[in-house]
């Protein structure tokens, strides 16, 4: 059996270019799993095993990889940055026990940096954090430090302070040791210890206070020290840091430039000291039980402790189509998974074999006998979903699922010659299975093929999947924004369904309020249904069917056709039928309901707003903000460091497609920028009437 306080499950992760799998690629080297360090920049990096990471420089599809650092064994998954990839960030969280943010030295918190910052906070994932770039022009951590308090809410402390400042970074003082620490060798291999610089004794003396500072706020016996002046013991300062980054009510933050090869040991240290193993994690799950009064079944939470001897619980995070069959990632929480044995999937009750299991390393294997809680493998046999929970017998219990934001961009796509239909529709079946942020579904008008996703870059790379791996040439049609439709006014209604057609007819009849979800409560749902039917007017048998007809029409609105959110219906009152009445009438009347009186709460478009952010040389700020705020933009905030600026703003998505091109050719090439879904908000009343003035178009055309 395996020391699982020794063992730790961590991810890396930050906004794109801060240098994760640069960062990869050392921690592989120092650790002895690779002999040779890879780089991205020129497609030799091992985390980025796909042909197309390789080529573009970025990381697509997060890569798991297992490390032994001193005594310890590190899990380590490298995922990717671009807000478009979103997914991979959320569902390696989901299963991991701590994770590294890494943070460019001189872009700081950006846009991704923040949504990453959220992934954390919603699975409770502690964190330290990587200040990386050290050796660039504007290198500035206290500027990242003070970005980090300010942005993301988190007391981060700074555990070193940098010896040399850009291109002349040369190591680190480690603030807890009191030692300089330099990195020699061709690869920064070797950790050379030295005393304090005599330049830096007063800023060391400063930070080192400052750290203790902070850290005292947690621990009794720290303050207790430092007022007494009594000597303080590196034992007491690592036990304080390790409770309060376990707490997540600090963020160590560690220096080093990946790229230089300087900081990185100490960053592994940091690792395996201070985050937690899956002996220091609370996992909960749901059990279904018996309420020995009621008699009826409900669920409860349910603590998992990381034990091999307890019953097996484990997460299916995340599948990969691959040359040998399908690769199911797990994450055990409890018990052993043994090749060959049968286990239960939570969600369908089907019983399934695990074929093989094998530790990973990027694209390559290991296979093992069995793995046990506290482990992240890869197996072979079973047919899951992310998120699905897999136990020794069916219906034992479920863990929470993985959150899955909503795609914003979609396109139509069709094979260009008819016989490869089949084969684009295994493409996409395995795809739609592998990531969950695309969606695939057909147009019941056109019948075209229509798949969404998080951007044009997510979209892009599965086209050129589908052309690469399926040897499928496709045709796509222009991106289209995927609006809603929401009522901005209160009405009550009353709607009567009535048919007779010989034998037993149709009747239902229901009354009500169709109102706006009130603005605090809107994001967390979509559809809020309510009744308050009084002397059993409706009975009560026919309420759910009422529910189901409505949402049933909430896929189209009918305003536009686009989906209908924001939308809160209480039904009142009503009347129905000893014998015609029945759940389909009183669906039919729920649907009749909708498309009458929806029209009546003066609805509105909704469009979808990103939170973007521009990264450009300063003497091209004019021309990049003259443009961006002609699409609509809104500008929040915009600072300039020496020769590059930044600029953050809000922007409708539909003013954004092709704006890489557009930004590249204003700014010489050398703008870039990220975007992210932020919520939906009105469209302006000149839009509307165009969009709507499009559909009627459209549906002339069609009676024709």
């Amino acid at each position: 059996m395996i020391d699982l306080s020794t063992w730790r499950n961590i991810g890396i992760s930050a906004h794109i270019d801060s240098g994760k799998t640069t960062l990869s690629e050392r921690i592989l080297y120092y650790s002895g799993k690779t002999h040779k360090i890879g780089e991205v920049h020129n497609g030799g990096a091992t985390m980025d095993h796909m042909e197309l990471e390789q080529e573009r420089g970025i990381t697509i599809t997060s890569a798991a990889t297992s490390v032994h650092w001193g005594e310890n064994t590190v899990n380590l998954i490298d995922t990717p940055g671009h807000v478009d990839f979103t997914v991979e960030v959320e569902r390696s969280l989901r299963i991991l026990d701590g994770a590294v943010l890494v943070l460019c030295s001189v872009g700081g918190v950006q846009a991704q940096s923040i949504t990453i910052d959220r992934q954390m906070k919603r699975y409770g994932i502690p964190r330290i954090a990587l200040v990386n770039k050290m050796d660039r022009v504007g290198a500035d951590p206290y500027k990242v430090i003070k970005q980090l308090k300010e942005k993301l809410d988190c007391d981060a402390i700074l555990m070193q302070i940098p010896i040399g400042k850009e291109a002349d970074f040369a190591g680190v003082v480690d603030l807890i040791r009191g030692r300089a620490l330099y990195f020699d060798g061709s690869q920064g291999e070797t950790v050379r210890e030295e005393e304090v610089p005599a330049e830096l004794q007063d800023e060391y003396k400063n930070a080192r206070r400052e750290m203790l500072e902070s850290l005292s706020m947690y621990s009794d016996e720290l303050i207790e020290r430092l007022l007494s002046d009594e000597e303080i013991s590196e034992e007491l300062i690592h036990k304080v840091v390790k409770h309060a980054t376990l707490l997540r009510l600090v963020t160590p933050v560690f220096l080093a430039s990946a790229y230089r090869n300087k900081g990185v040991q100490p960053l592994l240290d940091a690792v395996c000291r201070y985050l937690p193993s899956p002996l220091e994690r609370e996992a909960h799950a749901f059990k279904n039980t018996v309420n020995p009064e009621t008699g009826e079944e409900e669920q409860t939470q349910i603590t998992l402790s990381a034990d091999p001897a307890k019953a097996l619980v484990a997460m299916a995070f995340k599948t990969v189509e691959d040359p040998y069959g399908t690769l199911t990632f797990v994450r055990i929480y409890e018990g052993i998974l043994k090749k060959g044995e049968v286990c239960f999937n939570q969600r369908t009750g089907e019983k399934e074999r695990v074929s093989r299991i094998f530790r990973m390393h990027a694209d390559q294997r290991v296979e093992l006998d069995e793995a046990q809680a506290g482990d992240i493998v890869a197996v072979i046999g079973i047919d899951s979903v992310s998120g699905d929970t897999y136990c020794d017998e069916p219906n034992y219990c479920t863990l929470e699922s993985i959150f899955v934001p909503e795609p914003v961009i979609q396109i139509a796509i069709r094979p260009k010659q008819s016989k490869d239909a089949d084969r684009l529709g295994k493409a996409l079946y395995r795809f739609r299975k592998e990531d969950p942020t695309l969606a695939v579904q057909s147009d019941p008008e056109s019948g075209e093929t229509l798949i969404a996703g998080m951007g044009e870059l997510h979209l892009d790379v599965y086209l050129e999947r589908i052309k690469r791996e399926y040897k499928v040439d496709v045709e796509t049609s222009a991106p289209k924004v995927k609006y809603r439709e929401a009522p901005t006014k209160s009405i009550t209604f009353d709607t009567k369904h009535k048919k007779q057609s010989g034998g037993s007819g149709q009747f239902a009849h229901i009354c009500g309020i169709m109102s706006p979800i009130p603005e605090e409560e809107q994001g967390k749902e979509t559809f809020i249904f309510d009744e308050e039917i009084t002397g059993g007017v409706i009975p009560s048998n026919y309420i759910p069917a009422i529910e189901k007809g409505y949402r049933a029409s909430l896929e189209k609105g009918p305003l536009a056709g686009y989906p209908v959110v924001n939308l809160k219906i209480v039904i009142n009152d009503g009347s129905y039928h000893e014998v015609d009445s029945s759940d389909l009438a009183f669906r039919i009347c729920a649907q009749t309901s909708l498309r009458q009186n929806f029209p009546k709460t003066n609805p509105a478009i909704l469009e979808p707003i990103m939170k973007i952010e521009i990264e450009c040389p300063s003497n091209f700020q004019g021309n990049v903000v003259g443009d961006f705020t002609s699409r609509r933009g809104i500008i929040s905030a915009a600072e300039t460091t020496g020769p590059s600026c930044r600029i953050e703003g809000e922007i409708p998505l539909a003013e954004m497609f092709g704006y890489s091109t557009t930004l590249r050719g204003l700014t010489q090439g050398q703008g870039t920028f990220s975007m992210f879904f932020q919520k939906y908000k009105k469209v302006p009343a000149s839009i509307q009437e165009d969009l709507l003035k499009a559909v009627r178009e459209k549906e002339k055309e069609k009676s024709k």
